[in-house]
């Protein structure tokens, strides 16, 4: 399993339940990596979106503790032993975490690679992703070339973890 986040100089990824800032090339390789594949996000996530509507072209897995939440076009489920049971049928190098803070905090060690953007700016944000360069079993393979976005600057990192 993978995960995929944007994050800030303090790892902040969202205020009020909307991201931090939309930078169109990191949506851009958002919906490259995960067209196609499974998106596993937590209820607050979905809701994010346009809508309140699925991604397209995805398999959407919602999780959520909310009993009656019901949404067309999700897969619900309301723990990690249901998410677990969902994924069954799913290679595991075609499942996304997208988020929020909760499903990432819960689902990391499930993972072994992570695609951060990291944006070199702090914002003022109150969902964080774990601090994922103090944690000795992931390790950074990969560093693009610095990218901006009018006074913002960001760059795309990938992580592995280590067996």
């Amino acid at each position: 399993m993978k995960l995929i986040v944007a994050v800030d100089k303090q790892m902040g990824i969202g205020k009020n339940g909307k991201l931090l800032t939309s930078i169109p090339n990191d949506m851009k390789f958002f919906r490259e990596m995960t067209m196609g594949k499974v998106v596993v996000m937590g209820r607050k996530t979905l809701e994010s979106f346009p809508g309140g509507r699925p991604l397209k072209d995805r398999v959407n897995i919602v999780m959520t503790r909310d009993e009656s939440f019901e949404k067309e076009g999700v897969t619900v489920v309301r723990g990690l032993d249901e998410l677990k049971e969902a994924l069954q049928p799913y290679p595991e190098d075609e499942i996304f975490v997208i988020g929020g803070e909760t499903v990432y905090r819960q689902l990391i060690d499930d993972c072994d690679t992570a695609y951060l953007t990291k944006i070199d700016h702090v914002f003022d944000a109150d969902a964080f992703f774990p601090d994922i360069d103090a944690m000795p079993q992931w390790h950074c393979v990969s560093k693009s070339e610095e990218q901006t976005y009018f006074n913002l600057v960001y760059y795309f990192t990938e992580y592995r973890k280590q067996a």
